[in-house]
Formats: structure tokens, sequence, C-alpha cells
């Protein structure tokens, strides 16, 4: 019989909306058999239980980052150090940063963009290890020459889009990225906000992919490229900045609600920079540009908690410091702290699988020092991170 472990901890959040005082958990292997106030789930461990107390601590369920690169090293020179890298490098370093986004509380993590298959070869060597649940794109669809050509994605043709699908899906993709629009990081590619691929093109991908059982997330910067990816049926929108030019935004109301809608979710790749880019932009052009979370908030449309983690300065270890945008733009934390799990859960696929403390789920159990309703900074002390029942 597999061993129980009995947590107990002033409260817990088995979803942020439910705060439970003097609440406990009962893990048995990878899942959750109880949790709720202390007396009642102690009540139903086994003698042979072992116990963990946190006291003054919250348990709550593990966060996620659903937009990573583990490819990349953070550095300003991350694009030359990708290049430059061979397999085996590469293998190394994506398990170190996946160990980085562990210890920090990052139960579950959506790579989107690698080459030769890596996240999910990384996935393989470590199952059974204590490492976050790894959800993998493989190379990104992109047009010849086009933003992330460097991954191994580009498509010329119908057939090329498909064969890539397929190859994808054969390595153990449990995503298809289609780069929507260009990106900053690419060299003589499309600007940020033209588009890559028309409405027929994406369609074709989102009814590719669909005969895998894999949806799209499409990386999509401008309004034009994100109404295409939306009216195309993918799954989720990765940056949605809205952009039309330089610090020009089109915010379509209409796209956004068709958005809430079809539950479309919305990743704000936004890691702990934006308050370094909110100083250089200035607070107006700031509200206006990460406003944009806010406007979604108001009309419905789901949001996901990612970082783009990888990009220069997107470091893997602080998924505190991307939240707390959230606050800044005045989310409350109860929120806040929905986005960072059981939202982003339900966005991926993932919402009876993970994101809350509940029997039958997975055990992705932080304890932490305080109350993060009460300040996020209690999300940085750390005292348990379980991945799927496995200690950090």
């Amino acid at each position: 019989m597999t061993k129980q472990l009995l947590l107990t901890a002033s409260r817990i959040l088995p979803r942020p909306s439910t705060p439970v005082e003097d609440g406990a958990v009962l893990v048995e292997g990878d899942r959750i058999l109880a949790a709720g106030p202390r007396a009642e789930v102690a009540a139903q461990a086994s003698p042979e239980a072992e116990k963990l107390d946190f006291p003054g601590a919250t348990l709550l369920p593990g966060l996620f980052n659903a937009h990573v690169h583990l490819a990349f090293d953070a550095t300003r020179e991350m694009l030359p150090n990708f290049l430059a890298s061979d397999d085996e490098a590469l293998r190394a370093g994506a398990k170190e940063r996946l160990g980085q986004l562990l210890r920090s509380g990052v139960t579950t993590v959506r790579d989107l963009g690698d080459r030769g298959a890596l996240g999910a070869r990384v996935r393989a060597e470590l199952e059974g290890t204590a490492a976050p649940r790894l959800l993998t794109a493989g190379s990104p669809l992109t047009v010849l020459n086009g933003h992330c050509h460097f991954f191994g994605g580009e498509v010329g043709d119908d057939d090329a889009i498909r064969a890539l699908i397929d190859a994808n899906a054969a390595a153990g993709a449990d995503v298809i990225k289609v780069m929507a629009s260009g990106g900053q990081i690419t060299e003589g590619g499309a600007d940020m906000w033209e588009s890559q691929f028309d409405v027929r093109a994406l369609r074709l991908i989102v009814e590719h992919a669909g005969r895998h059982g894999l949806p799209v997330a499409a990386h999509a910067h401008g309004a034009d490229a994100i109404e295409a990816s939306v009216e195309a049926g993918v799954a989720t929108i990765e940056h949605c900045t809205w952009m039309t030019g330089p610090q020009r935004q089109d915010r379509r109301e209409g796209v956004a609600k068709r958005m809430a809608a079809e539950g479309i979710a919305a990743c704000s790749t936004s890691s702990r920079n934006w308050r370094m880019l909110a100083e250089r932009m200035g607070e107006e052009l700031a509200k206006t540009v990460y406003g944009r979370l806010s406007w979604l908030e108001e009309l419905g449309v789901p949001l996901l908690a990612g970082t783009d983690a990888g990009l220069p300065g997107s470091v893997f270890d602080d998924p505190v410091g991307a939240l707390e945008l959230y606050e800044w733009l005045g989310f409350g934390r109860r929120r806040i702290l929905e986005i960072a799990t059981e939202d982003s859960a339900a966005g991926l696929g993932l919402g009876e699988v993970t994101g809350r403390l509940a029997p039958g789920l997975s055990a992705d159990v932080l304890a932490v020092d305080g109350d993060p309703l009460a300040n996020l900074s209690a999300l940085r002390n750390l005292r348990l991170v379980l991945s799927r029942g496995v200690r950090a």
C-alpha cells in the first residue's frame, strides 16, 4: 500500500475563493485523497501516515507557467547561446530550468517552442522524478524565414503544414504552436504587428491539429493576427497585445467578446520585467499596454499565467514578480491566485487534473509561510513543494 502524507496548516486554499482555516490535505501517491478542515481530513488518514505540520502557513495548489521556452537561458545572449548549443547542452539547460520553476512553486509548465522535440524528450528523461508537469509544443509553425524559424518549424505550403503537425504529434507534442504574427527576436522577419498566416491557413492548422486531438496556441501580437486566429478557432492567444504598429493598439471588442464566448484564453506572457518596461514607457503608456488584461478580464476572456521565461530577463524562478503585474492593475489577490492555478488549469484542458486541492486531483501542493490572500509575497516563502506527490 502506498504511504499516505498528511499535511496540516493554519489555512488551506482548496481554491482561492474558498479558504479554510485550520485545514489539511491528505495525499496518497500522486493523488489528493481529501482536503478541508483539519479534523475531518485527519480522521481519514491511516495510522501510518507521515505527518507534516506548517503552523502559520497556507496550503494551496501548485502554480502554472503557461508560456516558457526551456531552450533559452534568459540572458541577453539567449539566442546566440541557443544557436551555439548542441543537443546535450540544451537538454541539460532545460532540466535545470525546470528545476528552477519547480523550486519557485510552479508545478505545471507549458513550453511553447523548442527544436528537435526537446521538451518531450526531457519530459521522458525526468519521468518519476521531482519535476513539473510539462506540456510541450515542439517546433512552432512559421513561414519561410519567419519568426523563430531557428526552431526548425518553417512551412511553405499546406503539405508542409500537415507534415510538421504530424511530426510534432508523433514526437509527443501536447499542443501545436503557430506564429500567427511576427516577433521581436527574429531579425529580418515580419514586425510584431504583421500577420504571417491568413485565416485559411490558420483554419487548416487548427483542423489538422484537431485530427491528432491537439489544441492550437497562436503567437499573436497584431490585432489582425488575433482576429484571424480567433476566426480559425485556436485554443489560446499568446501575448494578445492588439498591435497595429509601434506603440499602437486596436482593441477589437467584438473579437474579444467572441474569445470570451468560445473560451479562447489569453496568456499575457509578462514576466517580472513588467516593472522595468513600465518605467521606460511611463505610467500612461504602460497602463494602456498592460491595461489590455483588465479590459479582457472585464469582457470575460479567460486569462492564463505565463511569463515567456527564457527571453532576456524573463527568469524561470520568479512567478510572483510576474503576478504582481495584476495587482498593479487592480486585480484582487483572490483573482490573481485563481488565474495562476485553477483558471490556467482549465484554459489548458487540465481542470479535472490539477489547479485545485480536491479529492482525485493530482497532488500538486505548496506550503507557504503566511497568507497569499493577504500578501502575494507569501508565495515566495515556500516550505514545501509537491509535484504529483513528489517532493521538490
